[in-house]
């Protein structure tokens, strides 16, 4: 039986480990890093961290390279893209755009892993993105024609509701390899945003270098494997949910380290947030159902592989 318990609350502290990112993403944009470069740097530091482990591990996923490869086109997808939208657009409104998340997350579970939907999952995911929705204030959001960011910025939650339900399908793979493989994903396709997207700033002095290297190395791999990790214990509509915390921890940290105070509606929202984030955590596991190496269309795929 999957210790669904102990998997909510790991993905609950890594969810708000992604809420406080911003901390790190500031110091470093003020030591003079800028967006598309610390992201590489970053990731690339994570996957050679993590290249000891898919390479010791190789044996368990040799006969799945197929979905390993997916993992990493879709993991690093939706890092890039997300990280390229947030760097060129409106950062509101990409958050708006990618918190759409939980419904790929319950529409992909449903499809791929027959995941039951309940009325307890549709309540969740209505308080969910109602209260992502209320925070992020999208009633004074201009919204003026779809841009190539605003695609990026739906891509990056269908990436990660992919990722999630990847990681969940392929049960048999140490979970350390498929991270490994998420990041190798994300440093290609950032490096390719790099030769896409030229930027005029210039590396800064080796403090700012080394201190993206460590974000990457500990605090990026340690809460994408605790997410990752989590999101393989339990149905991927329900992980969706919890993960939305972390929108509820950066705009909380924000407030409180910035002293801006919280408005009334973003108090309101975040507790929506957080009740669909209990209520999927608290509830039992029964009438849920497992990913099956027989049926769904990733079956499918897999046995073409």
């Amino acid at each position: 039986m999957l210790n669904t318990r102990l998997a909510v609350l790991v993905l609950f502290l890594s969810s708000a480990g992604w809420g406080l990112t911003w901390l790190p993403i500031k110091a470093l944009s003020d030591m003079g890093l800028d967006g598309l470069h610390l992201v590489f740097i970053a990731f690339l530091s994570g996957a050679l961290l993590l290249s000891p482990w898919l390479y010791r591990q190789r044996w368990h996923w040799q006969q799945s390279a197929g979905l390993m490869l997916m993992i990493a086109l879709a993991g690093g997808f939706a890092n890039a893209s997300f990280q390229t939208a947030i760097y060129h657009g409106d950062v509101i409104r990409v958050m708006i755009l990618f918190y759409m998340l939980p419904v790929w997350s319950v529409i992909g579970g449903r499809i791929f892993l027959k995941e039951k939907v309940d009325a307890v999952r549709l309540i969740a995911v209505a308080l969910c993105l109602s209260g992502a929705f209320i925070i992020l204030d999208i009633g004074h959001t201009s919204w003026t024609g779809v841009s190539w960011i605003d695609l990026l910025a739906m891509g990056s939650g269908m990436g990660l509701a992919a990722t999630n339900i990847l990681f969940r399908f392929t049960q048999d793979i140490p979970v350390m390899s498929k991270v490994s493989a998420m990041f190798i994903g994300c440093t290609v396709l950032i490096g390719l945003s790099l030769m896409l997207f030229t930027s005029s700033a210039a590396l800064p002095g080796n403090d700012a270098v080394l201190w993206a290297i460590a974000y990457g190395a500990l605090w990026l791999t340690l809460i994408t494997t605790g997410t990752q990790w989590g999101v393989t214990q339990m149905d991927a509509g329900r992980s969706a949910v919890i993960i939305v915390v972390e929108l509820v921890v950066a705009v909380a940290s924000t407030a409180l380290i910035v002293t801006a105070g919280l408005k009334l509606y973003e108090i309101v929202g975040g507790l929506m947030v957080l009740s669909a984030a209990v209520l999927e955590g608290v509830r039992s596991d029964e009438g849920a159902r497992p990913a099956d190496n027989d049926e769904g269309l990733l079956a499918e795929k897999s046995r073409s592989l």
